[in-house]
């Protein structure tokens, strides 16, 4: 309209930045210290509120109808109480009813501690996340910074809890073990190198997956291995029943050595792997399904008969084939035990799962020594831990009735297990 000066609409101030003014004003901060003694000094009363209006729920006064209530519980008082918080203790009055009924969900009973600070950087960290990304998301979360040095003081509380774990005395049998490993990239004084990390899993008799230890060293030789498995029988190993590997030279040799009853299974994926070397791309399709007739065959002589096939069928290319025919007994000797032995033992699959989940937090950049590599490693084990849970193997009842009626495991399984 003429003569009228259009004025733009003022955005409104979002809660967030109503709450900051309003601290700002009552307690003029100068300092990091003054914003954490402002947000202390303002925790107790948003807690008192919280738990003020869940009483209220509880007992019925926020319905907006005026029907009588159905309970003749009301408030009894108050009583106090201290939180731990990441800025110190705070004391709080805590509403009361009189049956005891009030289970409250802000600040449940009997718990003291609401920071919980320590525990969600360490979840952080295991899940691959900087120190700097930590401390963003904590100021954003809590509306406080928490310094880099203080996040390093955290994740540092787990290395003795990782020195213990990598010590710590094992099982005296494990009917699968998987060995493998991955590269991650490493400070040294002068330069950044990949690294190899060692990692073994097993299943125990009770078919439950344990990680049974985490080495660093500058790349994967059959030497690192044979001390690995040497120290593996220090911590109280006596014996295994299957091990899975890749086609590392000597690996086989040395695990051998120190486990001589074991069955050393080369990783059925890893030939295919190298053997598609040799192929063209456009082929592969009808390389892997061929090749899947043989492994996936319902017995030896069928195996047999498709491998001959296949020899003949991709003559032209002799270094896929050779791949094969070195290392036909380890094709062969799978049909020496049942489909579900065979599944589990044929792969490496289930170590490779967990590499993939080491991966996730090591791919982000480079370490600036082995240990923040294997504490952030430790973290990332404890997650699969608890994912783990106590679950077995799917069928492991199957399986292990299976595994006794093989003349050379039958009797070290039936002795082992008095010890689990």
């Amino acid at each position: 309209m003429e003569g009228t000066t259009l004025m733009a609409k003022k955005k409104e101030p979002t809660p967030r930045e109503t709450i900051a003014k309003s601290i700002i004003q009552a307690y003029d901060p100068k300092t990091t210290e003054d914003i954490q003694d402002a947000l202390k000094s303002i925790f107790g009363p948003i807690f008192e509120s919280m738990l003020e209006g869940e009483l209220n729920y509880h007992l019925g006064y926020e319905t907006n109808d005026h029907t009588p209530k159905d309970t003749i519980n009301r408030r009894n008082g108050h009583g106090k109480k201290t939180l731990k918080t990441s800025m110190g203790d705070i004391e709080i009055k805590t509403p009361r009813d009189r049956d005891a009924s009030f289970e409250p969900e802000a600040v449940p009973k009997r718990t003291t501690d609401v920071s919980n600070i320590e525990g969600k950087v360490l979840s952080m960290y295991a899940k691959g996340m900087s120190q700097r990304d930590i401390a963003d998301i904590i100021e954003d979360i809590y509306g406080f910074r928490i310094s880099h040095e203080k996040i390093s003081i955290i994740t540092d509380s787990v290395l003795e809890e990782l020195a213990a774990w990598q010590r710590r005395p094992l099982k005296k049998f494990y009917p699968f073990v998987f060995v493998d490993c991955l590269y991650v990239s490493i400070r040294t004084e002068y330069e950044t190198k990949s690294h190899a990390i060692y990692t073994i899993l097993a299943y125990d008799l009770n078919g439950r997956k344990d990680i049974l230890g985490l080495w660093v060293a500058e790349s994967e030789n059959r030497h690192q291995w044979m001390q690995i498995f040497d120290e593996l029988k220090v911590r109280g190993i006596e014996d295994v029943g299957f091990i899975s590997m890749d086609g590392l030279s000597g690996l086989e040799e040395g695990a051998r050595a120190i486990f001589p009853k074991s069955v050393i299974q080369r990783c059925i994926v890893h030939l295919i792997r190298n053997s598609m070397k040799y192929i063209p791309q456009k082929k592969y399709k009808a390389f892997t399904t061929h090749l899947k007739l043989i492994y996936k065959a319902p017995n030896k002589k069928a195996a047999l008969l498709e491998f001959e096939k296949f020899k003949e069928q991709w003559a032209e290319y002799p270094g896929a084939v050779k791949v094969w025919e070195s290392n036909w007994k380890h094709v062969e000797q799978l049909y020496n035990y049942t489909e579900a032995i065979r599944k589990i033992m044929y792969t490496t699959n289930s170590i490779e799962s967990v590499n993939s989940s080491f991966r996730k937090v090591t791919n982000k950049g480079t370490f600036p020594n082995e240990i923040s590599v294997l504490k952030i490693l430790y973290l990332r084990i404890l997650e699969l831990y608890d994912k783990w849970s106590s679950k077995s193997y799917s069928n492991w009842p199957i399986i292990l009735n299976q595994m006794i009626l093989i003349e050379d495991l039958s009797e070290r399984i039936l002795y082992y297990q008095q010890f689990e």
